[in-house]
């Protein structure tokens, strides 16, 4: 079996998040997938069959576990497999479309969060931010704070964030230069993953965050990662366009 590492969300290797992808040849259990992906050491590696008829199967697991939703190991999909593509996932049919400027936009299930109250975890794993509201999504706990700048210098407590009955962690700002609308950061360490480079599942989140208070788009987001990279996204009713670049860094062979 084919399998390849993809840097998502970025047009430059070694940016981004990378993916795993591997092409199934064969049906596959889901135990030989979750030692694949802990093998690859990505947030994700995507499983796909891309000899089925109509919607391909897909799925995506971290190095601990299976997710419903995985935008950056979408993208680094359908980047391999070119053209345009339909997945069937956890989280229903998913559509990729190729543009001509390179980038690919997929659509994507939105995620509106319902406010909340911060728990004591969550404000001892976020020093140092002004919280200004928290809500609650799906999977994940969004948390916007003061200022971009807050968003870039946060170092978590990630034994706390764990600790939460939640995937993961979105720590989110108004972006702080020209043409930049949103900053995030993206912390999922009871998932294996410290954090996360890019991650486009948040930004279903992020997107219906922010479109009733920045206009429904296109946005440009930043997660300001170490690696980073750029989502551009736009809600429509109950649906979010996220758009990204990729870039192949990696071709081998499965040998088990």
């Amino acid at each position: 079996m084919e399998i390849f590492v993809v840097d998502a969300f970025t047009g430059t290797a070694f940016g981004g998040n990378p993916a795993g992808v591997v092409l199934l040849t064969q049906p596959r259990p889901a135990e030989w997938m979750q030692s694949v992906a802990a093998e690859m050491k990505h947030a994700e590696t995507a499983f796909v069959d891309p000899a089925a008829e109509g919607a391909k199967p897909l799925r995506w697991f971290t190095p601990a576990a299976e997710v419903d939703l995985c935008g950056h190991a979408t993208l680094a999909t359908a980047h391999v497999l070119g053209g345009e593509q339909r997945f069937s996932t956890r989280s229903g049919e998913l559509v990729c479309v190729p543009a001509g400027d390179g980038s690919i936009t997929m659509d994507f299930p939105a995620d509106p969060p319902v406010r909340v109250e911060p728990a004591p975890d969550l404000l001892a794993g976020l020093p140092g931010v002004t919280v200004k509201a928290t809500a609650q999504a799906v999977s994940d706990l969004l948390v916007e704070v003061a200022t971009a700048a807050e968003v870039r210098a946060l170092v978590p407590d990630l034994a706390a964030i764990g600790r939460l009955p939640v995937r993961g962690v979105i720590v989110t700002a108004p972006g702080d230069r020209p043409g930049l609308d949103v900053v995030s950061r993206c912390f999922y360490p009871a998932f294996g993953v410290p954090e996360d480079p890019v991650t486009g599942s948040a930004h279903c989140t992020l997107a219906s965050w922010w479109a009733p208070r920045l206009g429904e788009g296109p946005l440009t987001a930043e997660q300001a990662s170490p690696r980073g990279g750029t989502v551009r996204m736009t809600l429509r009713d109950n649906r979010v366009q996220l758009s990204g670049r990729a870039v192949t860094v990696l071709k081998g062979q499965l040998l088990v």
